[in-house]
């Protein structure tokens, strides 16, 4: 496992929300030379991207509900030790949950936070896939 996986504070992620996974696919794929391997999800398809065989990012549809006011949008997670702690730190530093903390089965627990200036980024803990 990538250490930024593990590593608090490191940016561990990136996942891009696209109208379009096949064309984003078929850009990124030609410009940065990307690997991809497509998984089925319980929303659909998620297209996890590889650098040298190790997973890097991924590549999403966006989720229906999101309209079309919301723009296509690369988004980045911070790994942390507890997300519940870091979300009470950014709460009482004047920021907020954007979504509530949940868990992804086999990846982690997450939740999007809100800077004081409204910025957005998500936090995420992974599962410990070293017990497995």
């Amino acid at each position: 496992m990538n250490d930024s996986f593990k590593q608090h504070g490191a940016f561990s992620w990136s996942e891009l929300v696209t109208d379009d996974p096949e064309k984003a696919i078929a850009f990124y794929t030609n410009v940065i030379g990307w690997e991809v391997e497509t998984m089925e999800m319980p929303n659909g398809q998620y297209h996890v991207l590889k650098a040298g065989g190790e997973p890097v990012g991924g590549i999403m549809a966006k989720p229906e509900e999101c309209g079309e006011e919301v723009p296509n949008y690369w988004g980045t997670y911070i790994t942390v030790d507890d997300v519940e702690v870091t979300l009470a730190k950014a709460e009482s530093a004047g920021g907020k949950a954007v979504y509530p903390p949940m868990d992804a089965p086999g990846v982690g627990r997450m939740c999007a936070i809100s800077d004081s200036e409204g910025a957005i980024v998500s936090i995420i803990t992974y599962e410990d896939k070293e017990c497995e």
